[in-house]
């Protein structure tokens, strides 16, 4: 990794996460910031400084707890208040929010809490026996009454457990403390292609980057009302909503996950007018009895002005981004015509390259291999935790991030996305690693080798095929050989990770030195 370059005057000099939202406390202190709409229980608002009254409390309960600067705290929740109260009140006492998938089994949950060196841990009723079982050196745990407004079905807290209202303290006890741009704030786990996840962390500049500049791409106005569904985990939440939201003091609508039965509904009550999509979220909704009208003024989503804007009468703003960027590198533009179906511009806030193989730059009509520069610890993420080696390695001489993604530059200018590092599923929205699912199924005995690769899905975008190597195929392995498979990936495995078909094979299709031409595997799943 090149050294790191910082900006000769900081754009967040003696500013932090906390102050910002101190400054929407002082100015519209009864401004709603949060509203919550569980799909069961009631409805709850929080005022701007009604919310940062409960961050204070439960920070205050994090430090009775003997949680300390630049310690971290695994959140592992569904969409709830809570989720957000918690990284808010770590980002108050100057602590690490680690947030993790909520559809994450019980290896994932040993890595992410003994990689990320924990100390404590949040959770809700339905993760509680998970979370006490995997986080095994954490000092305390804390469960929500709820899960997510819902009466939980498993009414007792594993040993050492308490609520989460127990953690919520004098106030007093934690003054606003001294800002600290660059003191970290979060960690995100993304999958990576060849080993496992990497905790990306990003610093409270990080975070205040991604809040300016997603406000700036969404032109978002105190007087918006963002629609938040998307998980709280996921930078799209974290940062394309909530902490864009939070810039300029307008309100977030939370609920619990997407449902198509209750958008419009929900949009027309708090009179939405801005939200995140995946095309997912756009396919379901077309499926709905529209409403003659609504709030909107924009949506976000991969690509710009798709066809279904027409159908839906709201201009969609199409972006990329990474949790490693924590803000769009590439966006449409809010106020001019973008090309339908691209990804937008360069943003000027970072510096593009789209570079061949080789190593030069595309020429309008190629594709070629995306690469972004900007500041270590402010535009881009500070570093993958515990693991220098994985960080050096993914910036090139230059000292740009290698994204792994590949796009397309239009002759007008324009960027189309082309494809992603093709060991990368894209699930429902979630990166999938098809080494994760790989990983797993080779702890199933008799398999000689296995490829995992992905199949078109009209709702999912994507899902995971496994082709499983047995000496003599079919005819020899097993009876129960899928069985097992099934076994060992409901264990191991996220449910949106587990593969959809599994196809026992003797031979596999080969390439260069003797690696698994998944290219061709693709061909015979495209093919049926």
């Amino acid at each position: 990794m090149p050294a790191l370059r910082s900006p000769l005057v900081h754009p967040f000099s003696n500013f932090d996460v906390p102050h910002l939202l101190a400054v929407h406390v002082a100015a519209r202190p009864e401004h709603p910031f949060l509203i919550w709409e569980p799909f069961e229980g009631a409805a709850k608002t929080w005022s701007y400084r009604a919310f940062a009254h409960e961050v204070a409390q439960v920070a205050a309960g994090l430090k009775k707890r003997g949680v300390k600067t630049g310690e971290r705290v695994l959140i592992h929740l569904d969409n709830c208040p809570e989720s957000l109260i918690a990284w808010y009140a770590c980002a108050h006492l100057g602590a690490v929010a680690v947030t993790t998938n909520a559809r994450s089994v019980e290896d994932d949950l040993i890595y992410f809490s003994d990689h990320a060196e924990v100390v404590g841990a949040i959770t809700q009723p339905a993760f509680a026996s998970l979370v006490a079982a995997s986080c095994r050196k954490i000092k305390w745990l804390a469960v929500t009454e709820t899960d997510n407004g819902a009466a939980p079905k498993e009414t007792n807290r594993p040993a050492k457990s308490e609520s989460f209202s127990a953690l919520y303290g004098d106030a007093a006890d934690v003054p606003l403390r001294a800002p600290d741009p660059m003191l970290a704030v979060g960690v995100q786990y993304t999958s990576g292609t060849t080993s496992r996840p990497k905790g990306v962390v990003w610093t409270h500049a990080n975070a205040l980057w991604g809040a300016k500049l997603c406000a700036m791409h969404e032109d978002l106005r105190a007087s918006d009302v963002h629609l938040t569904y998307l998980p709280l985990f996921h930078t799209n939440a974290q940062s394309y909503s909530v902490l864009a939201a939070l810039w300029v003091g307008a309100t977030v609508v939370l609920q619990p996950r997407f449902s198509a039965s209750r958008f419009w509904n929900i949009s027309a009550k708090h009179g939405c007018t801005w939200t995140s999509m995946v095309p997912f979220c756009v396919r379901a909704l077309m499926s709905q009895e529209k409403p003659k009208s609504h709030s909107y003024r924009y949506w976000g989503n991969g690509i710009s002005a798709p066809p279904t804007d027409a159908h839906f009468g709201v201009k969609t703003i199409g972006w990329w981004g990474m949790t490693e960027t924590i803000t769009h590198g590439i966006v449409g533009d809010i106020h001019l015509p973008n090309r339908p179906m691209s990804i937008g511009k360069p943003s000027p806030a970072y510096e593009i390259a789209i570079l061949d193989d080789n190593g030069a730059s595309v020429a309008p009509g190629e594709t070629g291999n995306l690469l972004v520069r900007g500041y270590p610890g402010l535009s881009l993420f500070l570093e993958y935790l515990n693991n220098p080696e994985a960080t050096s390695k993914s910036f090139d001489e230059q000292g740009y991030f290698i994204t792994g993604d590949r796009v397309t530059l239009g002759e007008d200018g324009f960027i189309s996305f082309a494809d992603r590092d093709k060991d990368m599923l894209k699930v429902g929205g979630e990166n999938v690693a098809a080494s994760e699912i790989e990983r797993v199924v080779m702890t199933v005995p008799g398999i000689q080798e296995c490829a995992v690769v992905a199949k078109s899905d009209p709702m999912l975008d994507e899902v995971p095929v496994l082709f499983v190597l047995v000496p003599g195929g079919e005819a020899s392995a097993p009876k129960d050989l899928a069985a097992q498979i099934d076994a060992a990936c409901a264990k191991g495995l996220a449910d949106f990770k587990r593969p959809r078909e599994i196809r026992i094979v003797d031979a596999l299709p080969r390439s260069t030195l003797e690696k698994i031409a998944k290219a061709e595997l693709r061909r015979i799943v495209e093919n049926g």
